[in-house]
Order: C-alpha cells, then sequence, then structure tokens
C-alpha cells in the first residue's frame, strides 16, 4: 500500500497524512504498544551487556582498539535481540496491519502468527491421483497427510531472526564504536572546556567527565546514522521475512530467496528503500537514547 511513497522526497509527509487521514492520530502509532513492550528490556540488557562485555574484552586502556569497541557492541546488540525477538516481531505485525485489513488487537496478533504455518504443498502434489475409488483413497491420503502436518509453533515468531541477528553485528558495532570515538574526539583538551561538564567532588576516580547535552546528543546522533546506513540492507530483508505470514500463502522466505525477491523488484535501490525515514527515526531515537543512558548513570552514581 506504501510502496507509492517510496522514492519521493516528501513520500515520508505524504504518508503520513494518508495515515492521518483515514485513521487518525491513532494510526501513526500502529504498533506503538509493542514497542513500549520491547523496548525496556531491549535497551537494558543491551546496555548491561555492552558495559560486561566490554570489561572483559577491554580490560583496560591499552586494549582499547576499534576492533575491540566493534565487537563489544556487537555482542551486546545481539545478546539483547536473542532475549527480546518475539517482541519485535509482533511490534512489525502490529505496524503492517492496516484498517482494511481491520484492526488487530495484541493478543489476536499474537495468536494469528502462532498459528501461521502452512502445509508443504509441494509434498502432496507429488502424491498421484486417479478417478474412482483410487482417486478418493489419494484424496483420503492427502488429508492424513496435512492433518498430521505441523501448522503452528513458537518458531513462527523468529521469522527474520537470522537476518536480524547479522545486521545487529554491523549496527549495535557501529553504533557503539561509534558513539565511543566521536565521544573521544569532544573529550579532546583542545574543546574539553567547551563539550565537557566540569567534575563534581564526588566523581569516580578514573571515569572521564560527562559530555554537555548538545555534545552527548551529536555523538549519539552520528552513532545512529553511520549504524543504520551500514546495516539497512539486512534491515530491509529482515522486514519482508517478518511480514511475510501475513501475505501470500505465509510460505518463510530464506535469506537468499528474499533478497532475491527484492533485487527482481527494485534492483540494489531496493535495499535501501526507506532509509530516509529510517534516518529520521533513528538518529533522534540514538542520540536521545544515549543520552538518556549517559544521565541516568550520572543520577545513579555509576
Amino acid at each position: 500500500m506504501f510502496a507509492k511513497y517510496t522514492g519521493s522526497s516528501f513520500g515520508v509527509l505524504s504518508a503520513m497524512k494518508d495515515i492521518y487521514g483515514h485513521e487518525g492520530s491513532r494510526g501513526l502509532f500502529r504498533g506503538h504498544s509493542a514497542t513500549l513492550l520491547r523496548i525496556f528490556p531491549y535497551a537494558g540488557i543491551k546496555f548491561l551487556a555492552y558495559e560486561q562485555i566490554r570489561a572483559v574484552i577491554i580490560p583496560d586502556k591499552r586494549y582499547e582498539t576499534p576492533f575491540r569497541r566493534l565487537i563489544s557492541g556487537s555482542l551486546a546488540g545481539v545478546t539483547s535481540v536473542f532475549f527480546t525477538y518475539p517482541l519485535e516481531v509482533i511490534r512489525v505485525r502490529l505496524a503492517f496491519e492496516t484498517k482494511s485489513q481491520g484492526r488487530s488487537p495484541l493478543i489476536s496478533i499474537c495468536r494469528q502468527i502462532y498459528n501461521e504455518q502452512p502445509v508443504d504443498k509441494r509434498a502432496t502434489a507429488r502424491l498421484p491421483s486417479a478417478p474412482g475409488p483410487v482417486g478418493e483413497a489419494v484424496n483420503e491420503t492427502a488429508k492424513a497427510f496435512e492433518a498430521v502436518t505441523p501448522r503452528k509453533g513458537l518458531v513462527n515468531f523468529y521469522r527474520g531472526f537470522t537476518p536480524t541477528i547479522l545486521g545487529m553485528l554491523p549496527y549495535a558495532g557501529m553504533s557503539f564504536l561509534t558513539h565511543d570515538t566521536a565521544t573521544d574526539l569532544l573529550r579532546h583538551p583542545s574543546i574539553a572546556q567547551y563539550t565537557t561538564l566540569p567534575k563534581k567532588p564526588n566523581h569516580p576516580p578514573g571515569k572521564p567527565a560527562a559530555l554537555r547535552s548538545w555534545a552527548e546528543l551529536c555523538a549519539g546522533g552520528v552513532a545512529g546514522l553511520i549504524s543504520q546506513t551500514a546495516s539497512y540492507p539486512l534491515e530491509v530483508i529482515r522486514r519482508r521475512m517478518q511480514v511475510g505470514g501475513a501475505v501470500g500463502d505465509g510460505h518463510r522466505l530464506r535469506i537468499g530467496e528474499t533478497a532475491s525477491m527484492i533485487w527482481k523488484e527494485r534492483g540494489f535501490r531496493g535495499f535501501f528503500v526507506g532509509l530516509t525515514i529510517g534516518y529520521v527515526k533513528v538518529i533522534p531515537l540514538a542520540a536521545v537514547s544515549f543520552y538518556t543512558y549517559e544521565r541516568m548513570k550520572l543520577v545513579l552514581g555509576i
């Protein structure tokens, strides 16, 4: 429905206008409840895992290299995704459902995803067919085959999990690497008086001074920009796989199959469809996320 807005400079605004016209302001927040349910454990696990993994991989300044920072961030991202991925699938599906398909509350979507596992029609198609009693026997055999073929399962909540993991490696890795590198640059002695806050008497020894609000927001925003660009093609593949159960026959697409489909439809540009709105979302999201995290560490004395 929204493919017509891609490739347009004002596609985002046009899409928002149409959604608002059809569903009102609530339509712009479709899937937001699932987002809130997911983001709390996701962000908490991600930042906690990063601090713990970083302490092991980078025990002191001698080991602090860009590669080690990248690996620490990547492992933290994978850890958080592993525990919260089903909530991500639910969030995407809630946002995917449009009014023409009927509003689907959270429980209904969960039930729908759980029950999506179509019978492998290729297996039944290989059965011979014949008229008369033989044909009836074959039909009964096919029905029995369908009856014992599993149609549902928790595995449906992990649609697109593999590309998500592959995408999280560059996304989280580049995010933390860029943020840490940017904060180091902003703390350079030549500009530190303009970018850092004065240390308080109870400031933990050895801990660098906190950045000023604008500097911390800039560091987080740049981290969001670079990480989004690095991982976006896999993000596109992941979304297509996640909504696979809501379109067509619900066939579980593989990574290569999904990538091939995108390439045939739009070529190389197809892997970057929606990148503009991705920037509009991820840059402020990363900026506010890192800012809030660093400020809460100050508040809690960590």
